[in-house]
């Protein structure tokens, strides 16, 4: 589970090792593998072109972009769900996106924000993942939780990171809107130690729980079942 058996740190993983630690094994159905994001402003940079960044994202993830999604069971629950991978150009939003079936939903939330070299581009997905969820969530009458690991930061956590009906953190997980450094050289003033940690969020009321990832399939399994999402199959409970 890429947890330290000496400290209990929390080692970053990837968006496969998560969905292979996520769902029941064999039920992964993945969705929407051809969409790619483009270089839609002609992004100059000094460093390397846009696409020479996403070609090398491609090449060392394996991932057509930073986020994995599909269809599969959980504990034989059938869900739909994206993961997002910080390996892709630091789990960043683009202007590609995708709607779900009428499933029970799970977002795992790793990002560094909105994708800066599409510009505004990237930015209006927040509204749009906003509005899909409102209508999800309010017209559909669907359930969603979020999942934050470390880190969550950016326009994700000003959009579909916060707005789950249950919104569980890992433990230690930084998430914030805006990075400690941005805002102390935009302030001029300490951001306090551990005040952007799952911890202290808990504490302030915007996080529902912190789950370790050992319990956490056990959790989200039962959290499914209160809001009457059941199994297939339920001798298939784990």
């Amino acid at each position: 589970m890429n947890v330290c058996e000496e400290c209990g740190h929390y080692l970053k993983m990837t968006s496969s090792e998560r969905i292979e630690l996520s769902i029941d094994p064999g039920t992964w159905n993945p969705m929407d593998e051809d969409m790619v994001s483009a270089d839609p402003i002609k992004f100059h940079s000094r460093e390397e072109p846009y696409k020479k960044r996403i070609n090398s994202a491609q090449k060392k993830t394996a991932l057509t972009d930073a986020i994995q999604t599909g269809t599969c069971q959980l504990n034989g629950i059938p869900v739909a769900l994206g993961v997002m991978d910080f390996q892709f150009m630091g789990g960043s939003m683009g202007s590609v996106y995708a709607t779900n079936e009428c499933l029970p939903l799970i977002l795992v939330c790793s990002s560094g924000g909105a994708r800066m070299q599409e510009g505004s581009l990237s930015l209006m997905q927040m509204a749009k993942i906003s509005s899909v969820l409102c209508d999800y969530q309010s017209s559909k009458k669907l359930f969603y939780i979020s999942i934050l690991t470390s880190p969550t930061t950016g326009g994700v956590t000003a959009s579909f990171g916060m707005l789950g009906d249950i919104i569980i953190a890992e433990p230690y997980a930084y998430i914030a809107f805006a990075g400690k450094r941005v805002i102390e050289q935009t302030l001029k003033k300490a951001v306090p130690e551990g005040s952007q940690a799952a911890e202290s969020l808990l504490r302030k009321g915007l996080l529902d729980a912190i789950v370790p990832r050992n319990l956490l399939k056990g959790v989200v399994s039962e959290l499914f079942q209160l809001h009457a999402f059941f199994p297939l199959n339920k001798n298939e409970i784990k």
